[in-house]
Protein backbone atom coordinates (compact mmCIF):
# COMPACT_ATOMS: atom_id res chain seq x y z
CA UNK A 1 0.00 0.00 0.00
CA UNK A 2 2.70 2.10 0.77
CA UNK A 3 4.42 1.44 -3.10
CA UNK A 4 1.30 2.46 -4.46
CA UNK A 5 0.85 6.03 -2.89
CA UNK A 6 4.24 6.40 -3.43
CA UNK A 7 3.65 6.06 -6.83
CA UNK A 8 0.54 7.41 -7.48
CA UNK A 9 1.59 10.26 -6.11
CA UNK A 10 5.09 10.84 -7.86
CA UNK A 11 3.61 10.51 -11.07
CA UNK A 12 0.66 13.13 -10.56
CA UNK A 13 3.22 15.90 -10.09
CA UNK A 14 5.54 14.61 -12.40
CA UNK A 15 2.89 15.29 -14.81
CA UNK A 16 0.96 17.97 -12.85
CA UNK A 17 3.73 20.76 -14.91
CA UNK A 18 1.83 20.05 -18.53
CA UNK A 19 -1.05 21.63 -17.02
CA UNK A 20 0.17 24.85 -15.84
CA UNK A 21 1.16 27.97 -17.52
CA UNK A 22 4.11 29.23 -15.16
CA UNK A 23 7.64 28.03 -14.62
CA UNK A 24 6.84 29.34 -10.67
CA UNK A 25 4.24 26.21 -11.15
CA UNK A 26 6.34 24.15 -12.61
CA UNK A 27 8.91 24.43 -9.64
CA UNK A 28 6.46 23.92 -6.82
CA UNK A 29 5.08 20.79 -8.74
CA UNK A 30 9.04 19.90 -8.74
CA UNK A 31 9.65 20.24 -5.00
CA UNK A 32 6.24 18.70 -4.31
CA UNK A 33 7.55 15.69 -6.44
CA UNK A 34 10.91 16.31 -4.45
CA UNK A 35 9.39 16.05 -1.25
CA UNK A 36 7.54 13.14 -1.83
CA UNK A 37 11.07 11.55 -2.29
CA UNK A 38 12.30 12.88 0.81
CA UNK A 39 9.71 12.16 3.00
CA UNK A 40 9.62 8.36 1.19
CA UNK A 41 12.77 7.06 2.56
CA UNK A 42 12.72 8.96 5.53
CA UNK A 43 9.46 6.86 6.74
CA UNK A 44 11.22 3.58 5.19
CA UNK A 45 14.34 4.33 7.21
CA UNK A 46 12.19 5.99 9.86
CA UNK A 47 8.79 3.75 10.18
CA UNK A 48 9.17 1.52 6.79
CA UNK A 49 9.52 -2.40 7.31
CA UNK A 50 12.21 -3.02 5.73
CA UNK A 51 12.49 -5.93 3.20
CA UNK A 52 8.79 -6.50 3.36
CA UNK A 53 7.22 -6.81 -0.26
CA UNK A 54 5.23 -4.64 -1.42
CA UNK A 55 2.45 -4.85 -3.96
CA UNK A 56 3.85 -8.30 -4.79
CA UNK A 57 6.70 -6.97 -6.68
CA UNK A 58 8.69 -4.09 -4.84
CA UNK A 59 10.82 -4.57 -1.56
CA UNK A 60 12.81 -1.62 0.45
CA UNK A 61 15.82 -3.44 1.05
CA UNK A 62 18.87 -1.45 2.03
CA UNK A 63 20.38 -1.58 -1.33
CA UNK A 64 17.14 0.03 -2.60
CA UNK A 65 16.62 2.61 0.17
CA UNK A 66 20.78 3.48 0.02
CA UNK A 67 20.51 4.30 -3.97
CA UNK A 68 17.17 6.14 -3.42
CA UNK A 69 18.34 8.35 -0.85
CA UNK A 70 21.17 8.77 -3.35
CA UNK A 71 18.95 9.47 -6.01
CA UNK A 72 17.20 11.91 -3.86
CA UNK A 73 19.99 14.00 -2.70
CA UNK A 74 21.33 14.26 -6.66
CA UNK A 75 17.65 14.86 -7.83
CA UNK A 76 17.37 17.67 -5.56
CA UNK A 77 20.78 19.82 -7.01
CA UNK A 78 19.71 18.79 -10.52
CA UNK A 79 16.46 20.56 -10.19
CA UNK A 80 17.50 23.58 -9.23
CA UNK A 81 20.79 23.35 -11.42
CA UNK A 82 18.10 23.00 -14.43
CA UNK A 83 15.83 26.04 -13.65
CA UNK A 84 19.02 27.81 -14.69
CA UNK A 85 20.64 25.66 -17.14
CA UNK A 86 17.00 26.38 -19.11
CA UNK A 87 16.48 30.08 -17.90
CA UNK A 88 20.14 30.95 -19.64
CA UNK A 89 18.89 28.61 -22.61
CA UNK A 90 15.77 31.24 -23.07
CA UNK A 91 13.63 27.77 -24.04
CA UNK A 92 9.85 28.46 -24.62
CA UNK A 93 7.16 27.53 -21.40
CA UNK A 94 6.33 24.50 -23.64
CA UNK A 95 9.89 23.25 -23.50
CA UNK A 96 10.31 24.21 -20.10
CA UNK A 97 7.42 21.79 -18.72
CA UNK A 98 8.10 19.21 -20.72
CA UNK A 99 12.19 18.58 -19.54
CA UNK A 100 10.74 18.65 -16.05
CA UNK A 101 8.00 16.08 -16.38
CA UNK A 102 10.16 13.79 -18.33
CA UNK A 103 12.95 14.52 -15.64
CA UNK A 104 10.66 13.34 -12.80
CA UNK A 105 9.24 10.65 -14.49
CA UNK A 106 12.61 9.19 -15.07
CA UNK A 107 13.39 9.64 -11.45
CA UNK A 108 10.12 7.57 -10.97
CA UNK A 109 11.19 4.74 -13.12
CA UNK A 110 14.57 4.59 -11.77
CA UNK A 111 13.49 4.47 -8.12
CA UNK A 112 11.21 1.44 -8.76
CA UNK A 113 14.29 -0.63 -10.39
CA UNK A 114 15.54 0.49 -7.24
CA UNK A 115 13.13 -1.26 -5.24
CA UNK A 116 11.92 -4.29 -7.68
CA UNK A 117 12.18 -7.23 -6.43
CA UNK A 118 11.40 -9.36 -9.52
CA UNK A 119 13.27 -9.83 -12.29
CA UNK A 120 10.89 -9.68 -14.96
CA UNK A 121 9.75 -6.13 -13.25
CA UNK A 122 13.54 -4.50 -13.58
CA UNK A 123 13.68 -5.25 -16.97
CA UNK A 124 10.42 -3.44 -17.54
CA UNK A 125 11.23 -1.03 -15.40
CA UNK A 126 15.02 -0.06 -16.54
CA UNK A 127 12.76 0.11 -20.22
CA UNK A 128 10.77 2.97 -19.14
CA UNK A 129 13.84 5.13 -18.19
CA UNK A 130 14.86 4.16 -21.99
CA UNK A 131 11.68 6.34 -22.59
CA UNK A 132 12.77 8.97 -20.31
CA UNK A 133 16.17 9.35 -21.26
CA UNK A 134 15.39 9.77 -24.95
CA UNK A 135 12.81 12.67 -23.95
CA UNK A 136 15.83 14.07 -22.09
CA UNK A 137 18.30 13.27 -24.73
CA UNK A 138 16.38 14.94 -27.30
CA UNK A 139 15.38 18.33 -25.35
CA UNK A 140 17.85 20.56 -27.17
CA UNK A 141 16.34 19.29 -30.56
CA UNK A 142 19.55 19.60 -32.30
CA UNK A 143 20.56 17.65 -34.78
CA UNK A 144 23.54 15.80 -32.75
CA UNK A 145 20.45 15.56 -30.09
CA UNK A 146 18.40 13.37 -32.40
CA UNK A 147 21.12 10.97 -33.32
CA UNK A 148 21.93 10.64 -30.32
CA UNK A 149 18.35 10.15 -29.32
CA UNK A 150 17.70 7.53 -31.99
CA UNK A 151 20.55 6.10 -30.88
CA UNK A 152 20.10 5.56 -27.51
CA UNK A 153 16.40 4.28 -28.01
CA UNK A 154 17.90 1.56 -30.65
CA UNK A 155 20.91 0.85 -28.32
CA UNK A 156 19.27 0.33 -25.17
CA UNK A 157 16.24 -0.89 -26.96
CA UNK A 158 18.44 -3.97 -28.29
CA UNK A 159 20.28 -4.37 -25.36
CA UNK A 160 17.48 -4.81 -23.24
CA UNK A 161 15.88 -7.22 -25.52
CA UNK A 162 19.54 -9.81 -25.07
CA UNK A 163 18.71 -9.07 -21.32
CA UNK A 164 15.07 -10.28 -21.76
CA UNK A 165 16.41 -13.34 -23.83
CA UNK A 166 18.41 -13.80 -20.72
CA UNK A 167 15.84 -13.97 -18.37
CA UNK A 168 14.08 -16.35 -19.94
CA UNK A 169 16.33 -18.70 -19.74
CA UNK A 170 16.87 -17.87 -15.67
CA UNK A 171 13.61 -18.32 -15.91
CA UNK A 172 13.67 -22.36 -16.35
CA UNK A 173 15.05 -22.67 -12.64
CA UNK A 174 12.34 -20.66 -11.43
CA UNK A 175 9.81 -23.46 -9.02
CA UNK A 176 5.85 -22.30 -9.70
CA UNK A 177 6.95 -19.33 -11.91
CA UNK A 178 8.40 -17.57 -9.02
CA UNK A 179 10.48 -14.63 -10.39
CA UNK A 180 11.66 -12.93 -7.35
CA UNK A 181 15.37 -12.33 -6.41
CA UNK A 182 15.10 -14.86 -3.37
CA UNK A 183 13.20 -17.86 -5.13
CA UNK A 184 15.74 -17.52 -7.97
CA UNK A 185 18.41 -17.87 -5.35
CA UNK A 186 17.14 -20.66 -3.88
CA UNK A 187 16.79 -23.04 -6.63
CA UNK A 188 19.55 -21.38 -9.42
CA UNK A 189 22.30 -24.42 -8.46
CA UNK A 190 19.79 -27.01 -9.54
CA UNK A 191 19.63 -25.48 -13.43
CA UNK A 192 21.32 -26.44 -16.47
CA UNK A 193 25.03 -24.75 -16.19
CA UNK A 194 24.78 -23.77 -19.74
CA UNK A 195 21.99 -22.05 -19.77
CA UNK A 196 22.70 -20.19 -16.54
CA UNK A 197 26.28 -18.84 -18.26
CA UNK A 198 24.29 -17.48 -21.54
CA UNK A 199 22.05 -16.08 -19.29
CA UNK A 200 24.14 -14.30 -16.84
CA UNK A 201 26.24 -12.89 -19.92
CA UNK A 202 22.96 -11.53 -21.84
CA UNK A 203 21.88 -10.36 -18.99
CA UNK A 204 25.10 -8.13 -18.10
CA UNK A 205 26.04 -7.00 -21.76
CA UNK A 206 22.24 -6.00 -22.06
CA UNK A 207 21.93 -3.88 -18.72
CA UNK A 208 25.73 -2.51 -19.03
CA UNK A 209 24.09 0.38 -21.50
CA UNK A 210 22.24 1.50 -18.41
CA UNK A 211 25.61 0.80 -16.05
CA UNK A 212 27.58 2.20 -19.17
CA UNK A 213 30.45 -0.57 -19.03
CA UNK A 214 31.77 -2.68 -22.03
CA UNK A 215 30.60 -3.48 -24.41
CA UNK A 216 27.48 -0.72 -25.28
CA UNK A 217 29.21 1.74 -23.00
CA UNK A 218 28.68 4.00 -25.84
CA UNK A 219 25.23 5.37 -25.53
CA UNK A 220 25.54 6.47 -22.52
CA UNK A 221 28.76 8.65 -23.78
CA UNK A 222 26.09 10.11 -26.17
CA UNK A 223 23.41 10.32 -24.16
CA UNK A 224 25.28 12.84 -21.44
CA UNK A 225 26.86 14.08 -24.65
CA UNK A 226 23.49 15.55 -25.90
CA UNK A 227 21.71 15.80 -22.94
CA UNK A 228 21.46 19.08 -20.47
CA UNK A 229 24.63 19.57 -18.32
CA UNK A 230 22.10 18.89 -15.41
CA UNK A 231 20.53 16.24 -16.96
CA UNK A 232 24.21 14.52 -17.61
CA UNK A 233 24.58 14.56 -14.00
CA UNK A 234 21.37 12.74 -13.23
CA UNK A 235 21.56 10.00 -16.03
CA UNK A 236 25.72 9.52 -15.16
CA UNK A 237 24.83 9.03 -11.70
CA UNK A 238 21.18 7.99 -10.96
CA UNK A 239 20.40 5.94 -13.98
CA UNK A 240 24.17 4.28 -13.82
CA UNK A 241 23.20 3.35 -10.23
CA UNK A 242 20.03 1.46 -11.46
CA UNK A 243 22.09 -0.39 -13.64
CA UNK A 244 24.89 -1.45 -11.10
CA UNK A 245 22.11 -2.28 -8.78
CA UNK A 246 20.36 -4.12 -11.53
CA UNK A 247 23.48 -5.97 -12.42
CA UNK A 248 23.94 -6.23 -8.49
CA UNK A 249 20.93 -8.42 -7.73
CA UNK A 250 21.49 -10.45 -10.33
CA UNK A 251 25.04 -11.35 -9.53
CA UNK A 252 23.83 -12.07 -5.81
CA UNK A 253 21.32 -14.26 -7.04
CA UNK A 254 24.09 -16.48 -8.87
CA UNK A 255 26.81 -16.23 -5.69
CA UNK A 256 24.39 -19.66 -4.90
CA UNK A 257 25.30 -21.52 -8.37
CA UNK A 258 28.64 -22.73 -7.07
CA UNK A 259 31.09 -22.88 -9.96
CA UNK A 260 28.72 -20.73 -12.47
CA UNK A 261 29.16 -18.06 -9.81
CA UNK A 262 32.72 -18.34 -10.15
CA UNK A 263 32.67 -18.47 -14.18
CA UNK A 264 30.20 -14.94 -14.02
CA UNK A 265 32.87 -13.50 -11.89
CA UNK A 266 35.60 -13.85 -13.83
CA UNK A 267 33.22 -12.89 -16.41
CA UNK A 268 33.01 -9.23 -14.76
CA UNK A 269 36.43 -8.40 -14.24
CA UNK A 270 37.15 -9.13 -18.15
CA UNK A 271 34.06 -6.80 -18.85
CA UNK A 272 35.65 -4.17 -15.80
CA UNK A 273 38.97 -4.55 -17.74
CA UNK A 274 37.81 -3.67 -21.24
CA UNK A 275 35.90 -1.15 -19.82
CA UNK A 276 38.80 0.27 -18.10
CA UNK A 277 40.82 0.39 -21.04
CA UNK A 278 37.72 2.08 -23.23
CA UNK A 279 37.80 4.94 -20.64
CA UNK A 280 41.57 5.27 -20.84
CA UNK A 281 41.80 5.03 -24.61
CA UNK A 282 38.84 8.01 -25.09
CA UNK A 283 40.15 10.42 -22.38
CA UNK A 284 42.97 10.82 -24.36
CA UNK A 285 41.13 11.49 -27.38
CA UNK A 286 38.11 13.43 -26.35
CA UNK A 287 37.58 17.11 -26.72
CA UNK A 288 34.77 18.07 -25.21
CA UNK A 289 34.28 18.17 -21.34
CA UNK A 290 30.76 16.19 -21.07
CA UNK A 291 32.19 13.31 -23.03
CA UNK A 292 35.53 13.76 -20.90
CA UNK A 293 32.96 13.30 -17.94
CA UNK A 294 31.36 10.81 -19.08
CA UNK A 295 34.23 7.98 -20.31
CA UNK A 296 35.69 8.90 -16.94
CA UNK A 297 32.30 7.00 -15.59
CA UNK A 298 33.09 4.11 -18.25
CA UNK A 299 36.27 3.94 -16.55
CA UNK A 300 35.09 4.31 -12.84
CA UNK A 301 32.14 1.43 -13.50
CA UNK A 302 34.80 -0.88 -14.96
CA UNK A 303 36.71 -0.26 -11.29
CA UNK A 304 33.54 -1.65 -9.67
CA UNK A 305 33.07 -4.94 -12.42
CA UNK A 306 36.31 -5.58 -11.04
CA UNK A 307 35.68 -5.19 -7.88
CA UNK A 308 32.39 -7.44 -7.92
CA UNK A 309 34.67 -10.05 -9.76
CA UNK A 310 37.03 -10.56 -7.18
CA UNK A 311 34.55 -10.37 -4.28
CA UNK A 312 35.39 -10.17 -0.78
CA UNK A 313 36.87 -6.92 0.54
CA UNK A 314 36.90 -5.86 -2.78
CA UNK A 315 32.79 -6.11 -3.17
CA UNK A 316 32.81 -3.83 -0.27
CA UNK A 317 34.76 -1.37 -1.83
CA UNK A 318 32.51 -1.64 -5.12
CA UNK A 319 29.63 -0.71 -3.43
CA UNK A 320 31.40 2.21 -1.75
CA UNK A 321 32.44 3.01 -5.20
CA UNK A 322 29.29 3.27 -6.85
CA UNK A 323 28.09 5.29 -3.96
CA UNK A 324 30.96 8.07 -3.65
CA UNK A 325 31.23 8.37 -7.34
CA UNK A 326 27.69 9.10 -7.46
CA UNK A 327 28.23 12.36 -5.77
CA UNK A 328 31.52 13.57 -7.18
CA UNK A 329 30.42 13.25 -10.47
CA UNK A 330 26.87 14.91 -10.44
CA UNK A 331 29.40 17.87 -8.87
CA UNK A 332 31.25 17.92 -11.76
CA UNK A 333 28.76 17.83 -14.41
CA UNK A 334 26.74 20.78 -12.64
CA UNK A 335 30.31 23.08 -12.79
CA UNK A 336 29.96 21.82 -16.49
CA UNK A 337 27.00 23.17 -17.15
CA UNK A 338 27.83 26.09 -15.31
CA UNK A 339 30.57 26.74 -17.39
CA UNK A 340 28.75 25.94 -20.46
CA UNK A 341 27.14 29.28 -20.42
CA UNK A 342 30.15 31.34 -19.39
CA UNK A 343 32.19 30.25 -22.71
CA UNK A 344 28.73 28.76 -24.93
CA UNK A 345 31.74 25.78 -25.64
CA UNK A 346 32.77 22.46 -24.10
CA UNK A 347 35.73 22.04 -26.39
CA UNK A 348 38.47 21.53 -24.03
CA UNK A 349 41.63 22.49 -26.89
CA UNK A 350 39.60 26.29 -27.13
CA UNK A 351 38.25 27.63 -23.72
CA UNK A 352 40.56 28.07 -20.63
CA UNK A 353 41.65 30.91 -18.26
CA UNK A 354 38.62 29.90 -15.81
CA UNK A 355 40.43 30.50 -12.92
CA UNK A 356 40.44 34.24 -13.79
CA UNK A 357 36.71 34.68 -14.85
CA UNK A 358 34.85 31.92 -12.22
CA UNK A 359 37.48 31.55 -9.15
CA UNK A 360 35.37 29.49 -7.28
CA UNK A 361 34.21 27.41 -10.08
CA UNK A 362 37.37 26.69 -11.11
CA UNK A 363 38.20 25.62 -7.56
CA UNK A 364 35.33 23.25 -7.79
CA UNK A 365 36.40 21.30 -10.83
CA UNK A 366 40.26 20.81 -10.19
CA UNK A 367 39.25 19.79 -6.63
CA UNK A 368 36.32 17.52 -8.27
CA UNK A 369 39.28 16.05 -10.53
CA UNK A 370 41.60 15.57 -7.82
CA UNK A 371 38.74 13.63 -6.29
CA UNK A 372 37.90 11.56 -9.12
CA UNK A 373 41.35 10.52 -9.53
CA UNK A 374 41.63 9.03 -6.26
CA UNK A 375 43.71 10.99 -4.46
CA UNK A 376 43.75 11.61 -0.61
CA UNK A 377 41.37 12.57 0.81
CA UNK A 378 39.30 10.88 -1.85
CA UNK A 379 36.83 8.64 -1.34
CA UNK A 380 37.65 6.91 -4.04
CA UNK A 381 41.01 6.60 -2.43
CA UNK A 382 39.77 4.06 -0.17
CA UNK A 383 37.87 2.00 -2.43
CA UNK A 384 40.40 1.76 -4.90
CA UNK A 385 43.11 0.73 -2.14
CA UNK A 386 40.17 -1.89 -0.63
CA UNK A 387 40.33 -3.37 -4.48
CA UNK A 388 43.99 -3.52 -4.91
CA UNK A 389 44.73 -5.12 -1.52
CA UNK A 390 42.01 -8.14 -2.18
CA UNK A 391 44.00 -8.34 -5.81
CA UNK A 392 46.95 -8.97 -4.08
CA UNK A 393 45.31 -11.43 -1.30
CA UNK A 394 44.01 -13.41 -3.44
CA UNK A 395 47.06 -13.30 -6.16
CA UNK A 396 46.08 -11.39 -9.00
CA UNK A 397 49.37 -9.72 -10.02
CA UNK A 398 48.48 -9.35 -13.63
CA UNK A 399 45.66 -8.01 -12.91
CA UNK A 400 46.86 -5.13 -10.26
CA UNK A 401 49.80 -4.66 -13.14
CA UNK A 402 47.18 -4.02 -15.90
CA UNK A 403 44.88 -1.92 -13.63
CA UNK A 404 48.19 0.34 -12.59
CA UNK A 405 49.23 1.19 -16.32
CA UNK A 406 45.52 1.61 -17.28
CA UNK A 407 45.08 4.20 -14.27
CA UNK A 408 47.90 5.82 -14.90
CA UNK A 409 47.01 7.08 -18.71
CA UNK A 410 43.69 7.98 -16.71
CA UNK A 411 45.38 9.99 -14.32
CA UNK A 412 47.31 12.05 -17.54
CA UNK A 413 44.72 12.18 -19.32
CA UNK A 414 42.12 13.71 -17.14
CA UNK A 415 44.70 15.88 -15.03
CA UNK A 416 46.30 17.04 -18.36
CA UNK A 417 43.09 18.29 -19.35
CA UNK A 418 41.54 19.74 -15.98
CA UNK A 419 44.83 21.99 -15.69
CA UNK A 420 43.71 23.40 -19.32
CA UNK A 421 40.77 24.67 -18.43
CA UNK A 422 41.68 26.88 -15.86
CA UNK A 423 44.87 28.40 -17.40
CA UNK A 424 45.56 27.90 -20.83
CA UNK A 425 44.71 30.63 -22.99
CA UNK A 426 40.83 31.25 -23.97
CA UNK A 427 40.18 31.46 -27.56
CA UNK A 428 36.20 31.58 -27.36
CA UNK A 429 34.00 34.26 -26.23
CA UNK A 430 33.19 34.81 -23.22
CA UNK A 431 29.99 35.70 -20.92
CA UNK A 432 30.83 37.34 -18.20
CA UNK A 433 26.98 37.47 -16.87
CA UNK A 434 26.87 33.99 -16.57
CA UNK A 435 28.91 33.59 -13.86
CA UNK A 436 26.90 32.06 -11.01
CA UNK A 437 29.08 32.01 -7.86
CA UNK A 438 26.01 30.69 -5.57
CA UNK A 439 25.53 27.97 -7.94
CA UNK A 440 29.50 26.95 -8.50
CA UNK A 441 29.30 27.06 -4.56
CA UNK A 442 25.79 24.67 -4.32
CA UNK A 443 27.80 22.70 -6.81
CA UNK A 444 30.49 22.03 -4.21
CA UNK A 445 28.54 20.72 -1.50
CA UNK A 446 28.00 16.97 -2.77
CA UNK A 447 31.88 17.34 -3.49
CA UNK A 448 32.43 18.03 0.22
CA UNK A 449 29.96 15.41 1.19
CA UNK A 450 32.16 12.64 -0.95
CA UNK A 451 35.82 14.22 0.86
CA UNK A 452 34.16 13.60 4.05
CA UNK A 453 33.03 10.24 3.30
CA UNK A 454 36.59 9.53 2.23
CA UNK A 455 38.31 10.41 6.00
CA UNK A 456 35.37 9.13 7.81
CA UNK A 457 33.08 6.48 7.04
CA UNK A 458 30.08 6.27 9.64
CA UNK A 459 29.20 3.39 11.09
CA UNK A 460 25.30 3.43 9.68
CA UNK A 461 27.07 3.44 6.35
CA UNK A 462 29.48 0.99 7.16
CA UNK A 463 26.85 -1.45 8.52
CA UNK A 464 24.39 -0.88 5.10
CA UNK A 465 27.42 -2.15 2.84
CA UNK A 466 27.73 -4.54 5.16
CA UNK A 467 23.94 -5.66 4.78
CA UNK A 468 24.24 -5.54 0.82
CA UNK A 469 26.82 -7.31 0.57
CA UNK A 470 25.67 -10.18 2.55
CA UNK A 471 25.05 -12.65 -0.21
CA UNK A 472 26.64 -15.59 1.46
Amino acid sequence: MEMLIYIILSLLLAIAPLAVRTERAVHIFAGLFFGVQVVAVTLLLCFGRMDSLMLYIFKADTLAVVFHILMTAVLGFTLIHSSSYLKAENVSIASYKAYYTILMLLALAISCVYYSDNVAMTWVFLEATTICSAGIIYHREFKHSLEATWKYIFVCSTGIAMAYLGILLLSTVAHHGALDYASLREVIAEGNTLYLKVAFLLIVVGYSCKMEIFPLYTVGVDANYAAPAPASAFISTALVNAGFVSIYRIYSVYAAAGDVFVWARHLMILIGILSLAVGAMFLRRTNNYKRFLSYSTVENMGIVAIGMGIGGVALWAAVFHVMCHTLVKSSMFYQVGIMRHIYDSYSINRIGNYMNINRVGAIGFILGTLVLLAFPPSPLFVSEVMIFSEIISVGSWWLLAIMLILMCVVIYSIWRRSLRLGYQINQDEVHLSAVNRRLSYSAAVLLIVAIVAGVWQPDFLRDAIDVIINID
